[in-house]
């Protein structure tokens, strides 16, 4: 059994930072990709940024430049450090691995609410 825990949420001001962390844990040989999606009020759930076993990074474009993933093997977590928040960035925030044996696994979400 894998269990993700996230971490990190809650409500900050237009142009603050928070950072969002994700703790795997369980029967886990290996990790592939580990990401972080999220789900705005209203809208369909999105992918935010993405990192490969090697440590390769990606980001959708509206967080270019203001987020920034990364992961600890070791300890197998992946982090979300948002900074210049702005209100079009709240959202229920997941978290997501896939496995060596390519099972995908998901957190249950965490809240972010950017407001003045």
């Amino acid at each position: 059994q894998v269990q993700l825990v996230e971490s990190g949420g809650g409500l900050v001001q237009p142009g603050g930072s928070l950072r969002l962390s994700c703790a795997a844990s369980g029967s886990i040989f290996s990790i592939n990709t580990m990401a972080w999606f999220r789900q705005p009020p209203r809208k369909q759930r999105e992918s935010v940024a993405v990192i490969t076993s090697s440590g390769s990074t990606s980001y959708r474009d509206s967080v270019k430049g203001r987020f920034t993933i990364s992961r600890d093997n070791g300890k197998n977590t992946v982090s979300l450090e948002m900074n210049s928040m702005k209100p079009e960035d709240t959202a229920v925030y997941y978290c997501r691995i896939f496995t060596g044996r390519g099972v995908e696994y998901w957190g249950q979400g965490t809240q972010v609410t950017v407001s003045s």
